[in-house]
C-alpha cells in the first residue's frame, strides 16, 4: 500500500500563508516589434511579508507545487502610471560627464544612466542609482524620462510555485514587494523609447582594450566554462525549446561545449570557432571550421544551409556585427531561428566598448538592433532569467548567492 502522507509532507507541497516558498515570477510584455519575457526566481519568500499583487496572492494560496497562475495588469495597475512631470528638461551642464576609467561619459539619446549623474535636480542625490533614460539630446538641452520603462506597457505576470520551504528557511532582512522584485533594475530597458532608435553608435562602440589580432589571443586553448552549471542548464533548455529535433545547426563562435540538450538529436552541428583544439574537444560537432569573423565576416556555408544558428556567450566580441548578422540571415533557411545567449561575464581585453558601457538589459536592446539592421528577421524576442541559487560546487558559491543571470535574444528568418 502507498505510504500515507504525513502532515509535514502535505504542508511542504502546498502554499500556505505562514509558509515560505520558492516562486518563479515571469513577466511577459510587448514592445513595438518584439516580445519579451523577464523571469525572476524568488527564493524562500514569505507570503505574509513579501507582498504579491492581491490578484495573484489569492490565486496561489493552498495550491500544490508545480502550479502556475497568470494575471494581466493594464498600464498603471502594477507599476506607477506614466506621469508627464517625470519628463524633465535639463541644461547640458546638469549631466555630470565625470570620467569613468579615464573616459568621459557623454549623454546619448535612448540610453540609461543612474539618476545620480544629474546635478542640481530637485529630489535627486548623487547616490541615487535608479535609472533614467535620456530621450533627447540637443546642444542646448537634454530631456530625461524618469518614468519606469514599463510604465505604459500591459504586463502579464505569471507566478509558478517551485517549492515550499520548511519553517525557518526564509531569508532574513528586509523583503521587497514581489512586483518590485520582478520589475526593478532592468526589465523594459531593452525596448526603444517610443519607437526611436537608441544611439549606441556615437562613441566608437566596437573599439576594444586589446586591438591585436584575435588569432593571437585565442591561440592557446581555453577549456573552461564561462557560466555556472545552473545557467548552462537553463541555456540548454532554451535551445531545446526553440530548435526542432533533426535540425541542421550552426554553432557560431563556439568552443568545447555547444550547450545543446542531450535529447535534441540534430541532423548535424557545424562549429565555427577560433581554436581547433577547442573544437576537436566538442563531441557534438560534425563539422569544424576555424575562422575569425572580426577579420572576415563571411560565412563559408551555402545559402539557407541551416535550420538554426546559435551563439553562446560570444556576441559581445563582434567588431563587425552588422555584416555578420547579414551573413547569418543568408545561411539560415526561411523560418529558421538565430538565438544569442549571454551572461554578465566576458574576456575584458576583447569585449567591445559599447558592451561594457551598457546595462545588462540594454545589451538585449543592442542585439535586437543587430537583428533589425539585416532586415531579414521577424518574430523578435528577448528573455532574461535572474535569481536562481548558485550551485554549491561552483567556484563562487561562497561569495555569490545567485546563479549567473541568463540573457537571450532571437529572431526568425523571414
Amino acid at each position: 500500500m502507498p505510504e500515507t502522507p504525513t502532515h509535514d509532507t502535505l504542508e511542504r507541497t502546498r502554499t500556505r500563508t505562514p509558509m515560505p516558498a520558492r516562486l518563479r515570477l515571469d513577466l511577459h510584455w510587448q514592445s513595438e516589434d518584439a516580445t519579451h519575457t523577464d523571469s525572476r526566481v524568488a527564493v524562500r519568500l514569505h507570503q505574509r511579508r513579501d507582498l504579491l499583487p492581491p490578484e495573484l496572492e489569492a490565486e496561489i494560496m493552498d495550491l500544490p507545487v508545480g502550479q502556475r497562475r497568470t494575471c494581466r495588469f493594464e498600464p498603471g495597475a502594477l507599476l506607477q502610471p506614466r506621469r508627464d512631470e517625470l519628463l524633465r528638461s535639463l541644461r547640458p551642464e546638469q549631466f555630470n560627464r565625470r570620467l569613468a576609467a579615464g573616459v568621459s561619459i557623454e549623454p546619448r539619446a535612448g540610453r540609461f544612466y543612474p539618476r545620480g549623474i544629474l546635478e542640481g535636480v530637485e529630489g535627486i542625490s548623487g547616490s541615487d542609482r535608479r535609472p533614467l533614460r535620456l530621450v533627447d539630446v540637443q546642444a542646448d538641452r537634454l530631456t530625461a524620462d524618469l518614468n519606469h520603462p514599463l510604465a505604459e506597457r500591459t504586463l502579464d505576470l505569471a507566478v509558478s510555485i517551485e517549492a515550499v520551504c520548511a519553517r525557518g528557511e526564509q531569508r532574513a532582512g528586509q523583503r521587497p514587494e514581489m512586483a518590485a522584485l520582478i520589475t526593478e533594475n532592468g526589465p523594459g530597458m531593452q525596448a526603444r523609447w517610443q519607437g526611436r532608435t537608441t544611439d549606441f553608435w556615437s562613441d566608437d562602440p566596437f573599439a576594444r582594450p586589446d586591438p591585436r589580432p584575435d588569432a593571437d589571443f585565442y591561440a592557446v586553448p581555453r577549456l573552461v566554462d564561462h557560466l555556472d552549471h545552473t545557467a548552462i542548464a537553463e541555456i540548454s533548455a532554451l535551445y531545446g525549446r526553440l530548435i526542432p529535433a533533426g535540425a541542421r545547426i550552426l554553432d557560431l563562435m563556439t568552443s568545447w561545449h555547444s550547450h545543446l540538450p542531450r535529447d535534441l538529436e540534430p541532423a548535424a552541428v557545424a562549429g565555427l570557432g577560433m581554436n581547433m583544439a577547442e573544437l576537436e574537444a566538442n563531441p557534438v560537432l560534425t563539422e569544424r571550421v576555424v575562422h575569425d569573423l572580426n577579420r572576415d565576416p563571411t560565412l563559408a556555408f551555402a545559402d539557407a544551409d541551416f535550420a538554426a544558428v546559435i551563439c553562446t556567450v560570444s556576441v559581445e566580441y563582434l567588431t563587425r556585427p552588422f555584416e555578420v548578422f547579414r551573413e547569418i540571415a543568408r545561411v539560415l533557411q526561411p523560418g529558421g531561428r538565430v538565438i544569442l545567449t549571454f551572461p554578465n561575464r566576458w574576456f575584458p581585453p576583447k569585449v567591445i566598448r559599447i558592451w561594457q558601457d551598457l546595462h545588462a538589459f540594454e545589451r538585449l536592446g543592442l542585439v535586437l538592433e543587430y537583428l533589425r539592421d539585416s532586415g531579414r528577421f521577424g518574430q523578435l524576442e528577448t528573455f532574461s532569467l535572474r535569481g536562481l541559487p548558485r550551485p554549491a560546487d561552483d567556484t563562487y558559491a561562497g561569495r555569490l548567492a545567485d546563479s549567473d543571470p541568463v540573457y537571450a535574444a532571437w529572431g526568425t528568418r523571414i
